[in-house]
């Protein structure tokens, strides 16, 4: 099917790797002039050339940091600048640490909340009169499928990504019609963090190889696998796109059916 994202501009944040790089390379393919982004030079540089390597349009890096409010200025500035707007605006962030909720001080929680939420309300308050120009555009937020099920050891994440989706659907309403928002929950995907959180449990003498490391954490899962990050990727270009134009203010599990949540 075709997006008809050709000449569109689509703003990625964290997609130097992993599920945000993935839907920068799936916008990218759809014809996107695609802007990606992360803290790390070296890897940032490495995304680029992956995502060149699919782009039907242009592709431009910008380092920065999601916590810090000049670069997310510097980021949506820099992305007007070189493509002369932003039709698209996709959030992502890393992981806030692990750990059980006694383990955890107020640094760790207001680290969490600046990582996850206010680098999202930064983002949109930056983006939002660009997104309205020229018809109209979309927000995609990536978090986690934790906003539906609690995931042991990961109360930062289970707490604190409520209040993205929250956001999220708060702007489905005063956004529109001009901007669509919504957010997708993802379960594991086969990125290079779920690759080394396999690699170490082999380590640790868990699994005999990574490949039944592969497997026992895909048999929990219905399809009897974890995602391929591009699987999301795809998904974050349909919503992306005017095939998804009557898709407003809902969060999509992207999970293989792996959640046990009615709603």
């Amino acid at each position: 099917m075709d997006y008809e994202l050709d000449g569109n501009v689509a703003l990625v944040t964290a997609s130097s790797s992993g599920l945000g790089k993935a839907s920068a390379k799936a916008l990218a393919a759809e014809g996107a002039n695609v802007v990606i982004n992360g803290r790390n030079e070296e890897r940032l540089a490495e995304a680029e050339d992956d995502v060149r390597a699919v782009a039907e349009g242009g592709v431009l890096a910008v380092q920065g940091d999601l916590t810090n409010y000049d670069d997310i200025e510097h980021l949506v500035e820099r992305t007007v600048s070189e493509f002369g707007g932003i039709d698209h605006l996709v959030t992502n962030a890393g992981g806030p640490p692990s750990g059980p909720f006694m383990e955890l001080d107020d640094e760790d929680w207001y680290g969490a909340f600046d990582l996850l939420v206010m680098s999202v309300v930064r983002l949109v308050r930056e983006a939002a009169p660009h997104l309205r120009e020229n018809g109209g555009g979309t927000i995609v937020t990536i978090t986690s499928r934790s906003v539906k099920e609690a995931i042991p050891s990961l109360v930062l994440s289970n707490a604190v990504r409520m209040s993205v989706i929250g956001l999220e659907k708060t702007l489905s309403k005063e956004l529109a019609p001009e901007i669509r928002s919504n957010a997708v929950l993802p379960a594991p995907h086969e990125t290079a963090r779920q690759q080394e959180l396999i690699q170490a449990a082999v380590d640790r003498g868990e699994y005999d190889s990574y490949e039944e490391g592969l497997d026992a954490k895909g048999n929990i899962n219905p399809l009897g696998r974890i995602g391929n990050p591009m699987e999301l990727g795809d998904a974050v270009a349909f919503l992306s796109s005017e095939q998804s134009s009557f898709i407003n203010g809902v969060a999509i599990p992207i999970d293989g059916g792996q959640g046990a949540s009615n709603l």
